[in-house]
């Protein structure tokens, strides 16, 4: 139904930046929202940003400030911008979106995941 390919992860020394795209595609007829988690080693998946179908976003408050969250829609793309990387920033970080068909079933969809890495 829906596809996510994520791009954009890799190696940073610390107060770097990166940006994280999230290519979309697939049949679709609506989103509730989308947003990036990750998840480092030994701790849970967590919501790092979120956008609503209205634009509306939200953060986790360890990145609020540093990171934003985007979308291109004639690019079916979404964005992940991240400035001032520190090391606790490391971890996989992951596309998701909730998507809806015409008959108003929902789906939970998710990237493969993109590996950050932030050295100090």
């Amino acid at each position: 139904q829906v596809q996510l390919v994520e791009s954009g992860g890799g190696l940073v020394q610390a107060g770097g930046s990166l940006r994280l795209s999230c290519a979309v595609s697939g049949s679709i007829f609506g989103f509730r929202r989308m947003g990036w988690y990750r998840q480092a080693p030994g701790k849970q998946r967590e919501l790092v940003a979120g956008i609503t179908a209205g634009g509306v976003t939200n953060y986790a408050d360890s990145v609020k400030g540093r990171f934003t969250i985007s979308r291109d829609n004639a690019k079916n793309t979404l964005y992940l911008q991240m400035n001032n990387l520190k090391p606790e920033d490391t971890a996989a970080y992951y596309c998701n979106a909730v998507s809806y068909d015409v008959s108003r079933n929902y789906y939970d969809n998710w990237g493969q995941g993109t590996q950050v890495t932030v050295s100090s």
